[in-house]
């Protein structure tokens, strides 16, 4: 193959290589590990997680149904979680690092999936068991409704704050 020579610069040619393209970084989109809007993802499941599992916790009868001691199971979780990643999301950004290391991000998205559905799954099944007890059953009168929907709501809003984390570390991990 003919290699074709500068006629303007009177500079040698880089020599040809397999791998003639450096590989660019990915911008760091707020929402990701390391960045502030990872950070306010992390702070706001934890917020949500933490008073879903607050509120229930405050009931005298949520261990009578599977449901709600599943969501506080999973909420649990949740908080743990996101209070560690937010941990190290403060790390990251006091140091002024982002994470690259392909194994953590493969670590974050697995535990983000991972803890996001478990969320997901126990908010419907407590807002199934909710609305049983208060639309169908009529007994809302003996039972803690409204602490009820107040924790399956802080437990859908800690999803709705950890879909995008799981979102954003599933592409990062992806554009690698």
């Amino acid at each position: 193959m003919a290699l074709v020579r500068p006629s303007v610069h009177p500079i040698e040619a880089p020599p040809l290589t397999d791998n003639a393209l450096p590989r660019a970084r990915m911008k760091d989109v707020q929402g990701m590990p390391g960045t502030l809007g990872g950070l306010a993802l992390r702070v706001f499941q934890f917020v949500f997680a933490a008073l879903a599992l607050v509120v229930m916790a405050t009931t005298s009868d949520f261990p009578s149904v599977t449901a709600f001691r599943y969501l506080v199971a999973a909420v649990s979780l949740q908080s743990m979680w996101s209070l560690s990643l937010a941990i190290a999301d403060i790390y990251a950004i006091l140091v002024r690092r982002s994470f690259r290391n392909s194994r953590f991000v493969s670590l974050f998205s697995i535990g983000d999936g991972i803890t996001s559905t478990l969320t997901f799954a126990a908010s419907c099944a407590s807002a199934g068991i909710t609305v049983l007890i208060g639309n169908d059953l009529n007994d809302c009168a003996q039972n803690h409704c409204s602490r009820f929907e107040i924790a399956t709501a802080m437990a859908f809003m800690s999803w709705f704050a950890a879909s995008p984390s799981f979102l954003l570390n599933f592409w990062t991990l992806a554009a690698k």
